[in-house]
């Protein structure tokens, strides 16, 4: 993956991605990469968990697949409660280089005056835990997905790893045992996926799953519950 070209691509709403052209696959759909990232993640994962939750001040987030930082970007930016917190621990195995961070667009076509948080959150180190605001901490944790091993520790897992065509091991029953055993009773996890194999796959752990409608340019994602 180190070794692999990565290169910057502009998708259909304007925001840019980051495309592997060896392996035809991009960070984000080339449909638009803030729209499929707020619809999925932030309308599909965080608002709804917090609907559910109205009387939680606080939400430990899991990300597979930290890359680009948008959904971390777009998660800080939406939680503007000042008494609501956000534990945001974002897991990857091939960090960005600065390089291509830098020419990502996202906080021209988000808010400006916040810039300072999405370059914080790229220099912060690795594997040390980040305040980058007063309602929000990051751990950017240098790891495979394979690696995570907890218990019930998390509200909301945005699972964003490369698709089942690149990476079949990373969609596997095996791997969503994993992500329930992670999440806390109650606990909510949403993906843009919407293969019938990870849908069963999903079940098999026993997770209760919607499918929804999809971003632009996709009819359906999935979002898996664990039950209370």
């Amino acid at each position: 993956m180190k070794k692999l070209e990565r290169n910057i691509v502009i998708t259909a709403d304007g925001s840019s991605t980051i495309g592997i052209p060896s392996w035809n696959e991009h960070y984000h759909s080339t449909h638009g990469a803030i729209n499929e990232a707020k619809h999925v993640y932030i309308h599909n994962g965080l608002r709804f968990w917090k609907s559910q939750n109205p009387q939680s001040v606080q939400c430990h987030l899991l990300e597979i697949g930290f890359g680009t930082g948008l959904n971390a970007w777009l998660t800080f930016l939406a939680n503007d409660l000042p008494d609501f917190f956000v534990l945001y621990d974002g897991v990857e195995a091939f960090p960005v280089n600065s390089e291509l961070i830098g020419a990502l667009n996202y906080i021209e076509l988000t808010v400006i005056s916040k810039a300072d948080i999405f370059r914080a959150m790229h220099k912060a180190k690795w594997n040390e835990p980040a305040d980058l605001a007063p309602n929000f901490k990051l751990t950017k944790v240098h790891s495979t997905f394979e690696s995570i091993s907890v218990k019930e520790t998390y509200d909301l897992i945005y699972f964003d790893a490369f698709g089942a065509r690149v990476q079949p091991e990373l969609w596997t029953v095996h791997m969503f045992q994993k992500m329930a055993t992670s999440l806390k009773s109650g606990g909510v996890l949403v993906t843009y996926s919407a293969k019938g194999s990870v849908r069963r796959a999903l079940q098999e752990v026993g997770l209760e799953v919607e499918r929804l409608p999809g971003p632009p340019g996709k009819r359906e994602m999935l979002r898996a519950s664990k039950k209370k």
